[in-house]
């Protein structure tokens, strides 16, 4: 009987331990429970690189197009491709097949069970009309489509079949048409079978007609991201019609803008989501802000000018980011290839992180990376990253290693806007460009091996962009022109 007393103190002190390490579980980003996410973009694949094999692949469904990209190569396969090349006036060679065997093959070996799989746009070669219409002179607009079709729906089988049963999340590209680069029409055949491709990809039965009726309209999706991610959407847009060079499919600008129903129906979402008190990624090609090489390339005087390069024809889709930055944990882009940051901000200062995926192509004279990401479900924030990145002899060796992981580079415990944010500040305080992270972020910009010729090409692009750091540093955190232009250029005398 005296014993009680201790035996019920013994049992409150591990009730209280209990407790105390319940807490301490609901708060430690350490204790959270975590899932390995596959980020990709600008895969690019090239289904003419054996210009020979193009015939049987047109008359194929792409289900059966594996045992023909994988048969030898054709014995003129080299001057066919060399021959394609230049008729198109290509500037590099996209993704072949070989290349993207590789990446899967490489994405599964690092993490062959991701929690789920997204893909930020450009799935099809540059110059796809050139090169089909040089293969095939004779064929139709309807055809062309067709084609363009199957071959997205081919890269998405690939990803499907190498990683089965994670949901594959798919956006269209600038490169992603049934017409032409840059050119679309809402509701095209095109839409409407890259819209069955997308839900397959999916696994989404729940929201399969949703997502039907969103993307043939205008390649959009909105889909709940799976438990135990805790109430959280991901948003996906065909932002092509948000570009300047956006024109139908007959080379006009539609009567009625698309665009401004794309951003409509964006809102539309994000309010929805913000009632049901979710949580939201969003996911296009094209990043809403200022395209720093393309400025410093094409618009040197935008100081005096005040007219810095855009990626996109307005601020829509920025403004509609800041506007719902409260429920936005991250915006998900590719398009320029490169491995970069970038930070947004909603209208009460909330940092937002945005993060450009770098491509599988290396047409761009960067070397074919793909990224494995661990992200925390109950926060829905992208902790940790890791970019494998090949060879600059990846068209003879495609081996992928690690390049670089987010966290024991840049110091910062996760992507969350608080972080971004800290390292953004520590890039603009860096004049000079010349600082370790600042040296780390020019380096990996480019994914170049500086012991080969290439690498030397890309170790000189980034000595380039160190010369203009401060005017990237203002990129990365400024998306309106004029706010761009407030940082980036010297205050008149």
């Amino acid at each position: 009987m005296k014993a009680r007393p201790a035996l019920n103190l013994l049992s409150t002190l591990r009730r209280t331990f209990l407790l105390a390490m319940l807490a301490f579980a609901a708060v430690s980003p350490l204790a959270a429970q975590t899932r390995p996410v596959l980020l990709l973009s600008d895969i690019h694949f090239d289904p003419f690189h054996d210009p020979a094999k193009f015939a049987q692949l047109e008359r194929t469904d792409p289900k059966a197009w594996l045992p023909i990209l994988t048969a030898p190569a054709s014995p003129t396969q080299a001057a066919d491709f060399a021959h394609l090349q230049d008729t198109c006036k290509s500037k590099g060679v996209d993704t072949p097949f070989a290349l993207l065997q590789a990446a899967m093959a490489a994405a599964h070996a690092q993490q062959p069970a991701p929690f789920f799989i997204t893909v930020s746009g450009d799935l099809m070669a540059h110059q796809f009309d050139c090169r089909f219409h040089t293969l095939s002179p004779q064929a139709t607009e309807a055809e062309y489509s067709v084609f363009a079709a199957k071959t997205v729906t081919f890269v998405a089988q690939m990803l499907t079949n190498t990683f089965p049963g994670a949901p594959v999340y798919l956006a269209l590209g600038n490169n992603d048409s049934g017409c032409k680069d840059y050119l679309e029409d809402p509701h095209s055949a095109f839409l409407h079978a890259d819209a069955l491709t997308a839900a397959a990809a999916a696994h989404e039965p729940t929201a399969h007609a949703a997502i039907l009726a969103s993307y043939t309209a205008l390649g959009d999706m909105s889909v709940a991201l799976p438990a135990p991610m805790q109430h959280t959407r991901l948003l996906v847009l065909q932002d092509l019609f948000e570009t300047k060079r956006y024109t139908g499919c007959n080379g006009a600008k539609p009567a009625a803008d698309p665009s401004a129903d794309q951003i409509a129906w964006l809102r539309a979402q994000l309010t929805r989501a913000r009632a049901a008190h979710e949580t939201v990624w969003i996911m296009a090609h094209i990043p809403p802000g200022i395209d720093a090489y393309s400025t410093f390339t094409k618009a040197p005087d935008f100081c005096s000018t005040g007219k810095p390069e855009t990626f996109l024809g307005s601020d829509a889709l920025g403004n509609t980011i800041r506007d719902f930055g409260d429920i936005i944990r991250l915006a998900l882009f590719g398009h320029s290839h490169m491995d970069e940051m970038r930070l947004y901000r909603s209208v009460a200062g909330t940092p937002i992180p945005g993060k450009l995926v770098p491509s599988i192509t290396a047409v761009n004279g960067n070397n074919p990376a793909f990224t494995v990401g661990v992200v925390n479900p109950r926060t829905a924030t992208l902790i940790d990253y890791t970019v494998f990145a090949a060879g600059s002899d990846w068209a003879t060796h495609p081996v992928f290693t690690r390049e670089y992981t987010f966290s024991t580079t840049y110091g910062q415990p996760d992507l969350s806007g608080a972080s971004i944010a800290k390292l953004m500040d520590t890039f603009l305080a860096d004049h000079a460009g010349s600082g370790e992270l600042s040296l780390d972020y020019q380096k990996f910009f480019y994914a170049g091996d500086p012991m080969t010729a290439a690498g030397m090409k890309g170790a000189a692009k980034a000595a380039a962009m160190k010369v203009v750091w401060p005017l990237y540093a203002c990129a990365m955190t400024q998306t309106q022109a004029t706010s761009f232009i407030t940082c980036a250029c010297p205050a008149k005398p």
